[in-house]
C-alpha cells in the first residue's frame, strides 16, 4: 500500500498516518528523516544532499527524488509506505510519478483531508492553550500569525497537488473536520479495508 496524505498543517495527517502505520504495518517516510539518514549513511545521493545543505541551500527535487527512490526499495517498505512531507509541489509530484513508474510501482491512493481553515486556526489556539495549561512546551511556530503563514504557503505551493492527483485519478477526499475516529473509518473505506 503506497499512500500520500495531503492537507494543510493541523488537518490531522500525522494522527491518521500513525493509525495507518499501526493498522497496515507500513512505514511512514519523512523526507527530512530520509535526507538525514542518507547523509549519515554516506550514500551517493546523501553526499550530494550534504554538499547542498552544507552550502546553506535547499536540496533540489532531483536529490529528494533520489533519496525517496533509494528508500522505498528497502525491506521495511515491502508492505508499503506513506510519504510524509513529499511531494510539496506539482513538479515534485510529476517526478515522483515518473520515478515510481520506472520501478514498476504506483500510488494506491492520495488522500486529502479537507478542512475549514478558520476552524484549524481555532483548533491550534485551543491546542496551545491546553498545552500551556498543562505546563507543556509550545512550539515556536504554534501561534496564530505563524500558523496563518504556514496555511498561506500550503495554499500557494501544495494545494495545487489536489488538481494534479485528481487528474491522475488517484485523489480521494475525506472530511477532515469529522471526529478523528470517523476520519479513520472514511480512510479505511477508501482503502477497501
Amino acid at each position: 500500500m503506497r499512500l500520500i496524505l495531503l492537507g494543510p498543517p493541523g488537518a490531522g495527517k500525522g494522527t491518521q498516518a500513525s493509525r495507518l502505520v499501526a493498522k497496515y504495518g507500513i512505514v511512514q517516510l519523512s523526507t527530512g528523516d530520509m535526507l538525514r539518514a542518507a547523509v549519515k549513511a554516506g550514500t551517493e545521493v546523501g553526499l550530494k544532499a550534504k554538499a547542498v545543505m552544507d552550502a546553506g541551500q535547499l536540496v533540489s527535487d532531483d536529490i529528494v527524488i533520489g533519496v525517496v527512490a533509494d528508500r522505498i526499495v528497502e525491506a521495511d517498505c515491502a508492505k508499503g509506505f506513506i510519504l510524509d512531507g513529499f511531494p510539496r509541489t506539482v513538479p515534485q509530484a510529476e517526478a515522483l510519478t515518473s520515478m515510481l513508474r520506472s520501478k514498476g510501482m504506483k500510488l494506491d491512493a492520495v488522500i486529502e483531508l479537507k478542512v475549514d481553515e478558520d476552524a484549524l486556526v481555532r483548533r491550534m489556539e485551543s491546542r496551545v492553550a491546553e498545552t500551556q495549561a498543562a505546563g507543556g512546551q509550545v512550539r515556536a511556530d504554534d501561534n496564530p500569525e505563524s500558523f496563518k503563514k504556514r496555511l498561506t504557503e500550503y495554499r500557494e505551493k501544495t494545494a495545487p497537488l489536489s488538481n494534479y492527483y485528481a487528474g491522475t485519478g488517484e485523489l480521494r477526499t475525506v472530511d477532515g473536520m469529522l471526529p478523528i475516529d470517523q476520519v479513520s473509518v472514511e480512510i479505511a473505506t477508501i482503502l477497501g479495508a
